[in-house]
């Protein structure tokens, strides 16, 4: 297995930008930094990849999208490895991921909450004066909040 030029990694990595979570679309794989290696050995390309934690059931799914997405630009033999370690983090989120999260409503990860009891910024109305309404949100990964101020429900992105 060698790696391929700068160029021909460059060029597989922008084709990657294009496959979204299945959870949240709003995202590509590039903006949750699970990307972490891209491989060649003769017509086989390897796809390297961190799932942000065991089990997650969208790991699948983004197997599948990193496949047809390679397909369709002429990469017929994509392998795709998933490596635990070392585990994500979503200090490998993008800053512009983050943003992307809070457009979709969905309050982004911030280092000084793992799971607070309240004060995650309300994605919708930028206020801290929020609540932890339970630790599991629409999926493992996200926990319930209610704002106080403008009583919209949102999805906070855990830290991991």
């Amino acid at each position: 297995m060698v790696t391929p030029t700068h160029t021909e990694t460059e060029k597989i990595r922008q084709l990657l930008e294009e496959v979204t979570d299945p959870e949240i679309p709003v995202l590509t794989i590039g903006d949750l930094g699970i990307i972490k290696d891209v491989k060649r050995d003769g017509e086989t390309v390897e796809v390297i990849i961190t799932p942000t934690y065991t089990g997650c059931p969208a790991m699948d799914m983004i197997t599948i999208n990193i496949k047809l997405a390679l397909a369709e630009h002429g990469y017929k033999n994509v392998k795709v490895s998933s490596v635990l370690a070392p585990a994500w983090t979503t200090d490998w989120m993008t800053e512009s991921g983050k943003r992307k999260l809070k457009e979709y409503g969905i309050a982004a990860p911030d280092n000084k909450f793992r799971i607070a009891k309240d004060g995650v910024e309300c994605p919708h109305c930028n206020s801290a004066n929020t609540r932890l309404v339970s630790e599991f949100g629409s999926t493992a990964c996200k926990a319930l909040y209610q704002c106080n101020d403008c009583k919209e429900p949102f999805d906070y992105f855990k830290c991991h």
